[in-house]
């Protein structure tokens, strides 16, 4: 999950992930294991845990040390060593991938590791996560999934698998929400009760805060490398495109939606509505109150309820549409995958699994950090977060978006990143540097054709 903003991939990291083709394979796209068998009871296995959240100061390192703790507790057989991605980015989700292709080379991966959903291709067919319906039983999958009382919600519950097999359990993610400066928009006679529903609204709004406040209007944080590319997915989607054919053999994302997006986009920079800033300049701004909208995920809520303090009030809604058209939001997050090779440690790490995706653990994930919990039936449990839920109004747009969710698509094969930096550097080329959107996604395009397996050499 976008859970701080991503930051760009190091070259090491980019050198990594399009060079270790077959790293960890089994050949086949993960390909069918040994079933793990239970463990005896009292024996004793110690796993490795690899997680960003344990890269991130305050609430999430406190939260996740909490919940290994609490489940050491409940399995005192199970040891778990908590470790951050190997790298110095300044995130570390970024150092997802070059972590554990270093660790796969030296023979040494972690046992279970938390990677993002845009790497999805890239982690069953190239460093060979597990499938977790051979490894522990399609059925034990899937009662997981069901859960004791709450299940997970539809659209979540496939977002790890491939190929008809479930590879990685998702663990957490956001979709992309329209937050609101509520002072400045009564500071602009404008009524943040009811918010913009089209990028046609945000426009108006945008300009009647520019105009009458002197504050910047609107930004959508989906346009830019750094931002990666599942919101700008979401745009394309509204739009009625794609940026991936359905059978993943084609690159779409120079075709006419897409270029739509993009021209819509570059027109509000040019008209001033959106101001040209850095994901982190137009997020800070937003935090101070000097902007009127953001869309962003919904990871970072807390840091703008943060900002917001006693000077205004945050609000938030969702994605707008284009026209008539019903948005199509994308999520950003990450699953939680299975890399041992040792019996033991593989049923280990599916306890552990099993436990951080509880409904316990999602309880505590929520009211600590804000996610939303992937089995949504807590929100309306007076023992489970019920209470959490009325107090939060931030939640209702993200439960209302998971009705038309879409996955986001992981670009294909070994240089799936090269492809997907191409690009998001073609988006932001054009929206805001001024470059033409058509000719800037059709070069990209042109580029990237050739890094997709099977493509136009």
């Amino acid at each position: 999950m976008r859970r701080s903003l991503p930051a760009l991939a190091s070259a090491v990291a980019l050198t990594l992930a399009t060079s270790a083709c077959g790293l960890g394979s089994t050949g086949d796209g993960g390909g069918a294991v040994s079933r793990a068998p239970e463990l005896d009871p009292g024996q004793q296995v110690s796993i490795v845990f690899e997680s960003y959240n344990f890269g991130q100061a305050g609430a999430w390192t406190d939260t996740f040390t909490e919940l290994i703790a609490a489940f050491e507790q409940e399995h005192p057989n199970i040891s778990v060593t908590a470790q951050k991605p190997q790298g110095n980015s300044a995130n570390p989700a970024t150092d997802t991938i070059s972590s554990l292709q270093s660790q796969l080379s030296a023979g040494s991966p972690p046992d279970v590791a938390q990677l993002g959903f845009s790497d999805l291709d890239f982690t069953v067919n190239e460093l060979g996560a597990l499938p977790l319906d051979d490894l522990v039983g399609k059925d034990t999958v899937q009662a997981n999934f069901d859960g004791e009382r709450h299940a997970y919600a539809p659209p979540a519950r496939t977002l790890g698998d491939w190929e008809g097999k479930t590879y990685g359990v998702p663990f957490v993610f956001s979709t992309p929400m329209l937050y609101l400066n509520t002072k400045l928009f009564a500071d602009a006679g404008l009524d943040a009760r009811r918010p913009p529903r089209t990028w046609e609204e945000v426009r108006d709004a945008a300009r009647a805060i520019q105009q009458r406040t002197g504050k910047d209007g609107a930004y959508v944080d989906c346009l830019t490398k750094a931002a990666k590319d599942w919101c700008f997915q979401a745009l394309v989607r509204s739009q009625g495109g794609t940026v991936l054919s359905e059978d993943r053999s084609r690159l779409t994302f120079a075709e006419q939606p897409a270029v739509e997006v993009v021209r819509s986009m570059q027109e509000m920079v040019r008209e001033g509505v959106m101001p040209n800033r850095t994901q982190m300049q137009a997020v800070d701004a937003f935090a101070r109150g000097d902007l009127g909208m953001i869309l962003e995920s919904s990871a970072i809520q807390g840091t703008f309820l943060k900002g917001a303090g006693q000077d205004w009030e945050l609000g938030a809604a969702p994605m707008p549409g284009f026209g008539d058209a019903t948005p199509v939001p994308t999520n950003s997050g990450a699953a939680l995958f299975v890399f041992s090779q040792d019996q033991a440690k593989q049923r280990a790490a599916w306890e552990l699994i099993r436990f951080l995706t509880s409904e316990r653990a999602y309880t505590t994930i929520a009211t600590k950090i804000g996610y939303l919990p992937l089995r949504t039936g807590l929100v309306e449990d007076p023992e489970g977060l019920a209470d959490w839920a009325a107090r939060n109004p931030y939640l209702e747009p993200n439960l209302e978006q998971l009705e038309h969710l879409e996955p986001w698509v992981s670009m294909p094969g070994p240089s799936y990143l090269r492809i997907r930096d191409g690009l998001m550097q073609a988006v932001e080329n054009a929206v805001f540097q001024g470059a033409d959107p058509a000719e800037s996604l059709r070069s990209a395009q042109r580029d990237a054709t050739a890094l997709v397996p099977g493509g136009d050499k």
